[in-house]
């Protein structure tokens, strides 16, 4: 019986990955999907894109990388320095890593963001796999990938919102930046009603253990952070299960505060 195998943000984390896709054991008729956010923030961002690259390229199941906010971010740059260099040079400003993982992965010959997708449906499990979530004012959602990639405009803007959301407006259930949260507004998982199917989702590190909302799992155990790389997964007729295996801190980076649900 095949399995939908979905691990949670990497961040450069390259030898708590290797030990889980190990311990996975996956075989030729499982999915293996990556939640997003494979750079950025830990030690070998290059290390782990090379390394899903050659998964892509030699294993004998198939592998989906859905884009996180840190990739959407530097497809951005890179359109940037075709379009609009100068704002590319205010980015590269604020975030020097920007240029330095672009020169690697040139150097590298690698092209990972041209084969990741914004987002993952998968429905034998019943499942839909976003990096970080679904704002309460998003009324529709595409159909398929290539549906996605035909919007523009508004409409573009406001689905690239999975990449980032976290809280949503108590009121309204808009979007909000981080940061423009007050103490009223919800984690998005916490108020979100199904309607697009159950969501498993990154972005928000949860470091004791997986948090399992009525409509949505948030599965980013924070490895980045010490909290180890979780990886959910899902077979027909068996209940989901977890699979962990530990990572050391790397960067003291401070954490959102989100209450863990209780179930």
């Amino acid at each position: 019986m095949s399995r939908l195998c979905i691990i949670g943000d990497v961040h450069g984390m390259l030898a708590p990955l290797r030990a889980l896709v190990c311990k996975l054991d996956i075989h030729p008729s499982d999915k293996l999907v990556f939640v997003g956010d494979l750079i950025d923030k830990g030690p070998d961002s290059i290390g782990v894109v090379k390394y899903v690259e050659s998964l892509r390229r030699t294993a004998d199941y198939e592998i989906v990388v859905v884009e996180g906010n840190h990739e959407d971010r530097m497809r951005r740059y890179l359109r940037n320095l075709k379009l609009r260099p100068r704002v590319a040079i205010e980015q590269a400003a604020r975030a020097p890593e920007l240029e330095q993982f672009k020169e690697q992965l040139a150097s590298e010959g690698m092209a990972f963001l041209d084969w990741s997708v914004p987002f993952y449906r998968c429905k034998t499990h019943d499942v839909l796999v976003v990096h970080g979530g679904i704002p309460g004012t998003l009324q529709d959602f595409p159909v398929s990938v290539e549906e996605a990639s035909a919007l523009t405009g508004r409409e573009a803007k406001r689905i690239e919102k999975i990449y980032r959301t976290r809280f949503v407006n108590a009121k309204s259930g808009e979007f909000l930046a981080l940061g423009d949260q007050g103490p009223a507004d919800p984690f998005w998982a916490e108020v979100y009603d199904g309607r697009f199917g159950h969501v498993v989702f990154g972005h928000q590190p949860f470091l004791s253990r997986p948090a399992k909302f009525t409509y949505a799992t948030g599965i980013d155990t924070g490895a980045v952070h010490g909290g180890g790389l979780t990886a959910l997964t899902l077979q027909q007729g068996m209940s989901p299960t977890f699979i962990s295996v530990g990572s050391e801190r790397f960067t003291p980076y401070v954490l959102d505060p989100v209450p863990h649900p209780s179930n």
